[in-house]
């Protein structure tokens, strides 16, 4: 239900006093508290790559069933979203109950929310030592809150439709259940107000992994402005993030394992040179992690364990931190999504794709095969990335599926790949080729020419540079190439999908207590 918006349970909900309520009363009355109200919004971004996976798994629902993702698993809870089977539906687990998508996005627009009204209290203790510190506190504050409610909107909208919009703290003095769905065009217009909002407060650099820059929002405002068919427009805002001086692509061997053998592109995925605060200047949003046991409370990311294979499954292969430790294979690229690399292309060398797995004992060499027959062999003989490898040091953690290393969510490269986007529709393929090849070439790879720069290929390139980071369903409904190209291009996915399942159902929790208006959905 909409109760969710004000963040506790429906039990106290209709108490005069909610708990939730009395506690935002005590702890937003000084600067600190409203630090922690931060940390909470930055959590809700955390959530979309932590596990566990069987309640709040977000990333799934917009990396499989696409043109560069599938899932080798045949689980109830992967085949709706993967294979658009029956388990399409309302109820479906990732969007649907009390830790599904749509109540996890509700709870941070209205944390969102209530940070920006109760900033506004002249009472607060914003804790500088004048005025002027004071109001600029005030202001990031503000400005954090706002880009988090874009955040969200943005995820709600590209992935139900119309959705309801709320603006205001919702609490147990004003609930309301009918809601209605607004339009997209109206939430893309409070989407990049926010997001102009935030840039006003936010800094140019932060190496705070507890607070974002404003590259953050000039990068989302670009692409909005693509998505709203403002292509001038997106050209300006990805101009600001290309020409901040605190960022660059990563086109140099650096770090910890600079003296080992490797590719530039691929340091910037290695624990230890991940944060912005150890030399990687390509990292616009980074997800922090640490080298921690489960026992210390702290939820671990989930990425190893969702795109690197069961590879010891059946006996193929020990556990190694050559292969990244163990994991689940439970989103995987599909054979298209590997196809597209040219063999030069760092991107598809062996210090980014793990294309083989050694039997310790039998010296056997797995091998990778089609989707189809991956799935039958349990998902354990495919390829995968190496851009989330991670294990703990101890051998005898090896196997263990967990992983807590730090990552990184949003970089400069995806910036070029928008600016690439925006150049072709504003000004033509000749336009656009400097900042595509920016990103190719610093891989190896070879330039792209001005006869074969399309919309197509440059949704090619975003999957090979961004593969498995990128929410690609999002992107593909942005761009309105969903359809013909999970049919061109995944063929389990192929054989099902159908034109009303570029919209997810809105969850029949939502639909039973507000009367709104469901998506096609069968």
């Amino acid at each position: 239900m909409f109760a969710v918006l004000i963040g506790c349970s429906e039990d106290s909900f209709l108490e005069e006093s909610p708990k939730d309520n009395l506690y935002a009363d005590n702890l937003y009355t000084t600067g600190e508290g409203f630090q922690l109200g931060i940390n909470a919004l930055l959590q809700f971004v955390r959530t979309e790559r932590e596990e566990p996976v069987a309640s709040a798994e977000f990333g799934f629902g917009w990396k499989i069933g696409v043109d560069n993702g599938w899932s080798p698993r045949n689980l109830s809870w992967l085949r709706g979203p993967g294979l658009y089977q029956n388990d399409w539906h309302p109820s479906m687990q990732w969007i649907s109950g009390s830790n599904g998508l749509w109540r996890h996005l509700y709870r941070a627009i209205n944390t969102a929310n209530m940070l920006m009204e109760r900033s506004e209290n002249p009472d607060i203790d914003w804790g500088g030592t004048s005025e002027e510190e004071n109001a600029a506190i005030k202001a990031n504050v503000q400005a954090h809150a706002h880009l988090f409610r874009a955040w969200a909107y943005r995820h709600l909208a590209l992935t139900f439709g119309d959705v309801p919009i709320s603006t205001t703290e919702i609490n147990g003095s004003n609930f309301k259940n009918d809601w209605i769905r607004q339009p997209i065009a109206d939430i893309r217009v409070l989407i990049i107000s926010d997001l102009h909002e935030a840039e006003k407060g936010l800094p140019d650099n932060s190496n705070n992994v507890l607070a974002l820059s404003k590259a953050v929002a000039q990068h989302y405002l670009a692409e909005m402005y693509l998505w709203d068919g403002n292509p001038q427009q997106a050209i300006i805002e990805a101009q600001k993030v290309l020409n901040n001086t605190n960022y660059s692509l990563i086109t140099e061997r650096y770090g910890v394992r600079a003296n080992e053998p490797g590719v530039p592109f691929m340091d910037q995925f290695i624990q230890g040179n991940i944060l912005p605060s150890e030399g990687n200047t390509e990292a616009l949003w980074v997800l922090p992690n640490t080298d921690i046991l489960e026992s210390t409370g702290i939820s671990q990311n989930s990425m190893r364990r969702t795109w690197v294979v069961n590879y010891a499954s059946s006996g193929y292969a020990d556990y190694s931190p050559e292969y990244g430790g163990r994991g689940l294979g439970s989103a995987a690229i599909t054979a298209w999504g590997f196809s597209i690399y040219e063999p030069t292309d760092d991107r598809f060398s062996p210090y980014a794709v793990q294309k083989e797995y050694v039997n310790q004992k039998t010296g056997v060499v797995t091998t990778t095969q089609t989707e189809e027959e991956n799935m039958t062999n349990s998902n354990n003989r495919w390829a995968s990335t190496k851009k989330w490898d991670w294990t703990f040091a101890d051998p005898n953690l090896w196997g263990d599926s967990y992983a807590y290393a730090d990552q990184a969510y949003l970089r400069l490269a995806d910036t070029y790949l928008l600016m690439a986007e925006a150049q072709l529709l504003a000004n033509g393929p000749a336009a656009a080729l400097p900042y595509i090849n920016a990103v190719r070439e610093r891989s190896n790879a070879s330039p792209a020419t001005e006869g074969e720069l399309d919309l197509d290929y440059i949704l090619d390139e975003r999957s090979r540079e961004l593969v498995t980071e990128e929410n690609r369903r999002e992107t593909l409904v942005r761009t309105g190439t969903f359809l013909e190209r999970v049919r061109a291009h995944n063929p389990l996915a192929a054989e099902r999908v159908q034109d009303y399942h570029k919209w997810y159902p809105i969850p029949q929790s939502e639909i039973d207590a507000t009367g709104m208006e469901q998506n096609r959905y069968q």
